[in-house]
């Protein structure tokens, strides 16, 4: 049993929850305290939260109460209750653990802040823990030897998707209304589809990777949320360059709040609802992309069948994996920088393990040859935008969310999961190629009661098509998210 503050609040979303801040009907102290609660009575039986601090927490939601009686202005989410993924999100003070077995161990303690964490909290935000990650964001499930698997609130069988899929079951169990997430192949869209949750992918350097990371590779950070206005709000929040950076988005040119209900005009928009190998779809994932296209084609927008053709090169992930093979080698690399010590083959899951000394075999000419491989894809992306298109409609995923242990290695196999993953995993990885802004939006839910997301993927740059598009949607009444509809 919960507080009825910790009940009333549950399933709003994290503006409404800094507007009883503003007002003083709700302080900020009681804010936290009720998603803490929350945690303690709901999160048991999902395994989302996995580091805590909620002492810490409690002091930060102190000081924006003494802000709040001294009449000093608050940023926009001004004791609004958070969580930070467990992959590689800084936070001074707190320990940091990958999802791997051996910084679990040790629980090495971050000494400076992300700086999207530094921007989390200049906005008001106040983080509660960590929320589980797969060991080192390889697999699209979020299942960790290192804690074990989260599930989904929906159906405790089933995964919440990966690598944020600690993130989107707190969001979605109502514990906390917004989450840090990331995606460096769907991480964010995965498990926003699987949770019934709102995932934006930014475009690639939208949003600094820095201090440490960088911005020309795949990964962006970002979060999950329940709301459009709260996925604006954050965004420019979080959004623009910060030192050193080597690729910058262009800047949008007002908020991206003020892009909220602005008409986005009629617009030409293509339409994928097979999987574009010829590789099985789910008939609910098809469904729901068809649905989706009748619901822009009844709000004016023309939607007609039709996607970039380098979508159907059966060869690119292959001339790719020489990258995704590199970064896990350097991970697991940082990860031992991180204890001071090489972490040893017990210590790493078989399937990261096996990639990184994969990447030890490779030559520089294999590296530079993917590298090559990933400019022209992304040449051969975008032209399809260039030459008309505003938006291209997809599933987000190729089945509703798979049942827990799926994605384990197996004996003798330790790229097992990674296989089945590239059956679960076909429409969010190609963005992530490309660099271009997607998003996920839970528009669907199958007969069984389990979510199913339609992607929408605008032009390198657009951010501010996409929220004109979705908040529009929005407005329809049609996202069927956790604890009731939009």
């Amino acid at each position: 049993m919960t507080s009825s503050i910790a009940q009333s609040t549950r399933w709003l979303d994290a503006t409404a929850q800094a507007e009883l801040v503003a007002s003083g009907e709700v302080s900020a102290a009681e804010l936290v305290d009720a998603a803490i609660e929350r945690i303690d009575a709901f999160d048991e039986p999902l395994n989302s939260v996995v580091i805590r601090w909620f002492d810490d927490a409690r002091e930060a939601a102190v000081e924006v109460d003494r802000r709040h009686a001294a009449g000093e202005e608050l940023p926009h989410f001004a004791g609004v209750p958070t969580l930070l993924k467990d992959l590689w999100a800084h936070s001074i003070g707190h320990p940091m653990t990958n999802g791997n077995a051996g910084l679990r161990d040790e629980m090495p303690i971050s000494t400076y802040d992300t700086t999207l964490v530094t921007r989390f909290r200049d906005v008001g935000l106040i983080t509660l823990g960590r929320t589980n990650s797969p060991e080192l964001g390889s697999l699209p499930v979020t299942e960790p030897l290192s804690f074990g698997p989260t599930r989904n609130p929906w159906s405790t069988d089933h995964t919440p998707g990966g690598s944020s899929g600690g993130s989107a079951a707190a969001v979605a169990a109502g514990l906390v209304p917004i989450a840090n997430a990331s995606d460096g192949g769907g991480s964010i869209r995965i498990p926003a589809s699987c949770c019934g949750l709102i995932g934006l992918k930014p475009s690639q350097g939208r949003i600094t990777m820095g201090p440490d990371r960088d911005e020309s590779g795949l990964g962006v950070h970002f979060a999950v949320t329940r709301s459009m206005r709260d996925t604006a709000a954050l965004l420019d929040a979080t959004s623009g360059p910060g030192v050193g950076d080597n690729v910058i988005a262009p800047a949008p040119t007002r908020p991206y709040v003020d892009e909220l209900g602005v008409d986005p005009g009629r617009l030409r928009i293509g339409l994928l609802a097979q999987h574009p190998l010829g590789e099985h779809l789910d008939p609910e994932c098809a469904a729901a992309a068809r649905a989706g296209a009748a619901l822009l084609e009844g709000l004016g927008h023309d939607v007609s069948e039709a996607h970039p053709e380098v979508l159907e090169d059966a060869a690119f992930s292959s001339r790719f994996m020489a990258i995704w093979a590199t970064n896990m080698a350097l991970s697991v690399e940082a990860c031992s920088r991180m204890i001071g010590r090489d972490l040893t083959e017990d210590e790493v899951e078989p399937v990261n393990w096996a990639m990184a000394q994969f990447a030890q075999h490779m030559t520089a000419t294999d590296f530079a040859g993917a590298l090559a491989a990933v400019g022209e894809y992304r040449r051969s992306m975008q032209s399809w935008w260039a030459d008309g298109w505003d938006l291209l409609l997809s599933p987000t995923l190729s089945e509703p969310p798979a049942k827990i242990g799926e994605h384990l290695a197996q004996p003798g196999d330790p790229m097992a999961g990674m296989k089945r993953a590239a059956q679960f995993v076909s429409f969010t990885p190609p963005f992530n190629t490309s660099g271009q802004p997607a998003i996920s939006l839970p528009l669907h839910t199958t007969p069984d009661g389990l979510p199913v997301g339609v992607q929408l993927v605008a032009a390198y740059g657009r951010e501010d098509v996409l929220i004109r598009v979705a908040s529009q949607i929005e407005a329809t009444g049609c996202f069927q998210l956790p604890g009731g509809t939009s």
